[in-house]
């Protein structure tokens, strides 16, 4: 016998009810929260020695974003692999991380490679391609640490918040800080967090840590962090220091300098003295240069890639070649004109590796610059997010004839629901659709206050659980490519409701793309276009690639 409606509701309530008091765990619903304090009070805040240097103010601006929870002993903070975007700083108790599994030899992949550097392959006069990405790979398939398509396994990106063997255990207890890597840098944890004793534990939400890493206290003592847990690791990983010692490279991340971008920030100034070389922890930066009384977009920089070989290699060139400036939020590591020297003198083969960069970046610049329609293609790939998506739909309307049978087939795969409507920009003769694109760092995530929207633990997918959604806007408002959108269910929530303010109000759901993860057949939309004109592709290089084929 099927439940009745009400006795349904009833259970979906108790479920959300679960998952809203204790909204600060990364660990569904089995959560071990034992007591929490979601608004803390600013006088609340400055009990404790990280919130002391700011005012009243200031706290209360931020403190929607921040709690204190008792947690119980032995419950999983977080997993690795797992995204989130919240940073712990104990209070009580310790905390242990370790590795579960075994990292595979993917997920060993380095991050900073100078042969992923060049952004786009081009083309010369004849149509011929410039072999300018050393890589074997495209820059993106080799960029992004990307998750196997088997349902069963994933594969985790290594050396991100720490360094440790599998079966090795670092215990963690009070005034120290976990988790702040991935959630700043949009990356998955590499550990597991389990609480070894009853532990209090301020959490504080990604958009709190990045306002308050503008102290330069906080921000030192994050930097500290990454250099002792994550930033040796990296950089002996990467070829360009492969045949540098350990006690080289132990120096040089003493030396370096870890630089924050906020969003559109300038990072360097064409014609600016060029006195240092930058490698790209996370986020995207665009490279500009003059063109007569304007400028033009020459090619960007992502996770892994660098700038300023080309101006500190070549003699007589003293300022920088581009005005590069923050997509977003960035992190980049800076290596000074005088370290970044000697590393050059010392080690003969780490020159070889950056000429091969320079050039090849000069070269795709001069392409940008004689062929305008390059640049449009990447100011548009960066500001329409498609250098974010790991799945993006497009559709080629030359062959479309608006049928909408790609609408019609989502629906269907998804109880009548579509998760996407026929609309968006254009670019060219590609209509890029307003679906979800899966992004690298997906900030839909941040602020739902149920988790409802989250990732799938399968490839890229983010999907939203319908049982546990409450229609807030929070996922649809933080969206910055309007993929998320709010479906009338024709119900209003019940007078027993929590939160109360849902009472008696309409209920609402928030909608969008999940691959149609769950079935065998793959995304609907392509396989309902009747015309093979809707198309999903992974990254801007397939993007291109697509728009040459036709």
């Amino acid at each position: 016998m099927n439940e009745q409606p009400n006795v349904a509701m009833g259970r979906t309530m108790l479920k959300r009810l679960e998952l809203y008091k204790d909204r600060w765990t990364s660990f569904g619903a089995n959560t071990g929260i034992m007591e929490i304090s979601e608004k803390p009070t600013p006088a609340a805040l400055k009990k404790f020695e990280i919130f002391q240097e700011y005012d009243d103010k200031f706290l209360e601006k931020i403190s929607p974003d921040i709690s204190i929870a008792k947690w119980e002993k032995d419950t999983i903070l977080f997993e690795e692999g797992s995204y989130i975007d919240i940073a712990f700083y104990v209070v009580e108790g310790t905390v242990d991380v370790y590795l579960q599994k075994q990292q595979t030899a993917d997920a060993n992949k380095p991050i900073f490679d100078v042969s992923r550097t060049v952004v786009l392959n081009v083309a010369d006069d004849s149509g011929k391609r410039l072999a300018i990405n050393a890589g074997a790979q495209t820059v993106f398939q080799s960029q992004v640490m990307k998750q196997p398509s088997s349902r069963t396994e994933i594969t985790f990106l290594s050396a991100m918040d720490f360094n440790l063997p599998v079966g090795a255990v670092i215990s963690l207890s009070k005034g120290e800080f976990f988790g702040e890597i991935g959630a700043l840098s949009g990356w998955p944890q590499s550990v597991t967090a389990r609480t070894k004793t009853e532990c209090t534990l301020v959490q504080i939400r990604v958009n709190a840590l990045r306002l308050m890493r503008k102290s330069k206290t906080l921000k030192a003592r994050l930097d500290k962090l990454y250099r002792e847990r994550s930033l040796f690791a990296q950089l002996k990983a990467t070829p360009l220091f492969r045949g540098c010692d350990d006690t080289f490279i132990q120096a040089l991340t003493e030396k370096v300098e870890l630089i924050s971008c906020e969003p559109d920030e300038v990072l360097t100034k064409e014609g600016d003295l060029a006195d240092a070389f930058f490698m790209v922890r996370s986020g995207f930066v665009k490279l500009s240069q003059r063109v007569g009384e304007g400028q033009i977009v020459v090619s960007y920089l992502s996770k892994g890639m660098t700038l300023g070989e080309a101006e500190l290699l070549i003699e007589g060139t003293k300022g920088w070649i581009y005005t590069a400036s923050s997509k977003e939020y960035s992190e980049l590591v800076k290596i000074s004109r005088k370290d970044f020297n000697e590393i050059v003198k010392k080690f003969p083969s780490i020159e070889k590796l950056l000429w091969q960069t320079a050039v090849a970046r000069l070269k795709e610049s001069g392409y940008s610059k004689k062929n305008i329609q390059q640049s449009e293609f990447i100011n548009t790939a960066l500001e329409k997010g498609l250098v974010e998506g790991n799945s993006i739909l497009v559709i080629d309307l030359n062959t479309c004839t608006r049928c909408d049978d790609c609408v019609r087939g989502c629906a269907s795969t998804h109880g009548g629901i579509p998760r996407f409507v026929r609309e968006g920009e254009k670019y060219k003769n590609f209509l890029i659709t307003r679906a979800c694109y899966h992004c690298e760092d997906p900030v839909c995530l941040v602020g739902c206050p149920t988790g409802a929207i989250r990732r799938a633990a399968v490839g890229d997918v983010v999907e939203i659980i319908d049982s546990l959604c409450i229609g807030c806007k929070s996922c649809a408002n933080n969206c910055p490519y309007d993929a998320i959108t709010m479906y009338e269910t024709g119900e209003t929530w019940p007078d027993n409701m929590i939160p109360e303010g849902l009472r008696g109000k309409e209920r609402l759901l928030a909608t969008k793309c999940d691959l149609c993860y769950k079935s065998d057949e793959g995304p609907a939309c392509v396989n309902s276009c009747p015309h093979s004109c809707a198309i999903r592709i992974g990254d801007v290089e397939e993007f291109k690639a697509l728009m040459v084929r036709e």
